[in-house]
């Protein structure tokens, strides 16, 4: 006896937990991008695959692409981290001197980042030369700005803070210098980055004669043109606050 086939009404799939939701997800979303950020780390980001991250993972790639469709996507997942974690220090500034938040801010960046200096210096390629996933990539914005709010704040809110038009250039020349900083550092061949540390020292002094200069307007006017070229390089922006 034959039975004509009929075929079951198409019912739309269902969408399930994004990756990551459940216990089980997180712990193998985070051993997934802990492998991934071991070998680009060791291998450099280039000479890393995905694949290569499935096989030391011993998962099928099909698993990690559910969690990392790309290198990107572990890249960014990095940004997002360490930016989260530094902007939790940054939480803690203490009340002061702008010049001494500043330098508050700037510790903390290389205390947060400390640990992961040789993954990230096997990123630096990526980091200043790469239009989709370096620093000043669109993908990076939400991170790059988290970061960016804390070098705002510690002169927004400083005990000796500028007048507003002079306070956010400030902020954002300073987070560009805090960038510089980090760049030298992850190049930085001294012994336990000794340079480094004479470059915040350095830096510091600086700073206190900028401090006096600042009230000045010349220097002022000085600090918004630097601030508008900043952002018209870096962020395609010279004319938002």
């Amino acid at each position: 006896m034959f039975t004509e086939k009929v075929n079951a009404p198409e019912v739309p799939p269902r969408r399930g937990r994004p990756p990551g939701r459940t216990p089980e997800g997180t712990e193998t979303r985070g051993r997934l991008f802990d492998t991934a950020i071991a070998l680009m780390a060791e291998r450099g980001y280039v000479a890393t695959t995905l694949r290569d991250v499935a096989d030391k993972a011993g998962v099928s790639p099909g698993l990690l692409y559910r969690y990392f469709p790309s290198k990107q996507a572990v890249v960014l997942a990095l940004y997002e981290e360490l930016s989260a974690e530094y902007a939790a220090e940054g939480a803690l500034m203490p009340r002061g001197s702008w010049r001494a938040r500043f330098r508050f801010a700037l510790d903390a960046s290389l205390r947060v980042l400390g640990p992961h200096r040789r993954t990230l210096s096997a990123l630096v390629p990526v980091l200043i030369g790469d239009s989709e996933e370096g620093l000043f990539a669109p993908a990076t914005a939400f991170s790059r700005q988290r970061v960016l709010r804390v070098y705002l704040d510690a002169v927004d809110g400083a005990s000796d803070a500028p007048k507003p038009a002079v306070a956010a250039p400030l902020g954002r020349l300073l987070y560009l210098v805090h960038l510089a900083v980090l760049m030298w550092w992850l190049l930085d061949k001294s012994p336990h980055q000794r340079a480094t540390t004479a470059l915040v020292t350095l830096i510091d002094r600086a700073l206190a004669l900028a401090g006096v200069a600042l009230r000045l307007p010349p220097v002022q006017v000085i600090v918004r043109s630097g601030d508008a070229l900043f952002r018209e390089a870096l962020f395609d922006d010279a004319t938002a606050v």
